[in-house]
């Protein structure tokens, strides 16, 4: 008989103890967590005609034109309204200016390197293309404006800068999705780029 009553005991001991634990961790602050963002899968399309190069273009973006006040011809927004993001491409025509060329090289590392401060990290290399041409990429970690950036020439009569741009109050680390979604395009942007005589 004095078994049962040691085992009763015992028995609404460790159920009290293991009620007041869950009640303990109800009261924890629980870890923050991101929302889950399902990409579609990427579909492109060629631009439209009219501009200097031609690429192809997510279907998921429309392309509008850059409408600031000092947007010269062919600026784009390439726009992905579903995540208020985009790629902004600015446009230059060289006229085989080769100083022009050096000088807009040198604006876009000096417009990357203007988000140092919030960067932890700024990774430069070049890419080469399918095709054989070379690329300036500019990837920036951190909670930076723009974390993908590149530039592209023929050296001659062309030169193409373009930035990734995710217009939230969202940290970078919870966009990491969309981020290297819009990255994969702009890349393939690049790949697919085509200089018109």
């Amino acid at each position: 008989m004095r078994h049962w009553i040691y085992m009763f005991v015992v028995m609404g001991f460790c159920f009290s103890c293991s009620q007041q634990n869950k009640e303990d961790k109800a009261d924890l602050p629980r870890p923050k967590g991101y929302n889950r963002i399902i990409l579609p899968k990427a579909k492109y399309q060629d631009l439209e005609k009219g501009h200097p190069f031609s690429f192809q273009v997510s279907q998921y973006a429309r392309v509008m034109p850059d409408t600031v006040s000092w947007a010269e011809p062919h600026w784009l927004y390439i726009y992905y309204p579903q995540w208020h993001a985009f790629i902004q491409l600015t446009y230059k025509p060289l006229n085989k200016d080769q100083k022009k060329l050096a000088n807009l090289i040198n604006d876009a590392y000096t417009l990357a390197s203007k988000h140092q401060g919030k960067a932890r990290g700024i990774q430069e290399y070049v890419m080469t293309t399918r095709s054989g041409r070379k690329a300036g990429i500019i990837e920036l970690d951190g909670e930076v404006a723009t974390s993908f950036q590149f530039f592209t020439t023929d050296s001659i009569h062309h030169y193409l800068r373009g930035a990734v741009y995710v217009k939230t109050a969202t940290q970078n680390d919870s966009l990491a999705p969309v981020i290297q979604f819009l990255k994969k395009d702009a890349i393939h942007l690049i790949q697919t780029l085509q200089w018109k005589p």
